[in-house]
C-alpha cells in the first residue's frame, strides 16, 4: 500500500465524496463550470454569435480547460490508485473534457468535442445525494448484466432470421423493385422489423408485400422480448439500501451502509481511515 498522507486523504475526501459539505461545495462548483463550458461551447457554433464574440469564447474557452486540467491532475493525485482512476469511466470522461482544446492547436474544429463535457453531468446524483438514483443505476446494472447472455442469444437469433427473410424477399422482390442485393434486403428487413419503415424500398409483388406484414406484425412480438428479459431481471435484483462511498482503489460507487470492502475489487475502506 502507497503511504497515503493526511494532506492527499482531505483532498481525496473533498474531491470525490460529497458527504462533506466541502466535498458537496466543490463538487456544486465544478457543475457550475461543466454547465457553463458546454453553453459556451454550444454558442460558439452559432456563426452569428461566434462572429460577434470570437475573442471572449476563446479566453473562456482556456479558462475552462485550464481549470479541468488542474483539477484532472488533482484526481491522480489525490486517489492512492492513479491508474485505476485514470482508465475508469470517469477518468476517461476527465480527459476527454480537456483533450479537445489542445487538439484545437493541431486540428482545426476540434474544439466542438468539448460538448462531450455534459457527460461529467452524470456525477449530479452523487453530488446531491440522491441515494435513490444510485440504488436505481445499481439495480438496472446488475439486470443488464443478468440479461446479457439471453439477449445475445435472442440477437443471433434475430440476426439469422434477417438473413434468411433478406435472401427470401431478394428472391421474390428481384433488382426490379429496388432489392438489389441480399445487403439491401437484409437492411429492408431491419428496417420493417424494427417498424421504423423509411419507405426507401416497398415490395411491389403479392407475395413480397404479404410477406411484408408477417415481417411487421413479427416486429412487434420481437421489440417485446429484450424488454421483458430485462424486466424479469430487475424484480429479482437485490435492492440493497447504498451509499455514495467511493472505492479509492476502483473507483466503484455504491457500496452498502455497513460495507467493510469494495464489492467490486475487496479494497479495505479502513485503510483510507
Amino acid at each position: 500500500m502507497v503511504a497515503f498522507s493526511e494532506r492527499r486523504k482531505k483532498l481525496y475526501r473533498i474531491i470525490f465524496e460529497a458527504d462533506t459539505p466541502a466535498g458537496k461545495a466543490f463538487d456544486v462548483a465544478l457543475l457550475i463550470l461543466i454547465i457553463s463550458s458546454v453553453v459556451v461551447v454550444s454558442l460558439e457554433s452559432i456563426v452569428s454569435v461566434r462572429r460577434n464574440y470570437l475573442q471572449l469564447f476563446l479566453v473562456l474557452e482556456w479558462a475552462f480547460t485550464i481549470i479541468f486540467t488542474i483539477e484532472y491532475f488533482l484526481r491522480i493525485y489525490s486517489t492512492p490508485r492513479p491508474v485505476k482512476y485514470i482508465f475508469s469511466f470517469f477518468g476517461l470522461v476527465d480527459l476527454l473534457a480537456i483533450l479537445p482544446t489542445y487538439l484545437s492547436l493541431f486540428i482545426l474544429g476540434s474544439q466542438y468535442l468539448l460538448v462531450v463535457r455534459v457527460l461529467r453531468l452524470l456525477r449530479i446524483a452523487r453530488i446531491f445525494k440522491l441515494t435513490q438514483f444510485i440504488n436505481e443505476g445499481q439495480v438496472l446494472t446488475r439486470a443488464l448484466r443478468a440479461s446479457a447472455t439471453k439477449i445475445a442469444v435472442f440477437l443471433g437469433t434475430v440476426s439469422l432470421l434477417v438473413v434468411i427473410i433478406g435472401s427470401l424477399m431478394y428472391v421474390i422482390e428481384g433488382r426490379e423493385n429496388g432489392f438489389t442485393s441480399i445487403p439491401k434486403s437484409i437492411y429492408w428487413t431491419i428496417v420493417t422489423l424494427t417498424t421504423v419503415g423509411y419507405g426507401d424500398i416497398a415490395p411491389q409483388t403479392t407475395l413480397g408485400q404479404f410477406v411484408a406484414s408477417l415481417v411487421m406484425i413479427m416486429g412487434y412480438g420481437i421489440i417485446a422480448v429484450p424488454t421483458g428479459i430485462v424486466t424479469v431481471e430487475m424484480s429479482r435484483s437485490d435492492r440493497a439500501n447504498l451509499t455514495q462511498q467511493v472505492c479509492p482503489n476502483c473507483h466503484a460507487e455504491g457500496h452498502q451502509a455497513d460495507a467493510a470492502y469494495c464489492y467490486k475489487c475487496g479494497y479495505k475502506f479502513s485503510e483510507l481511515a
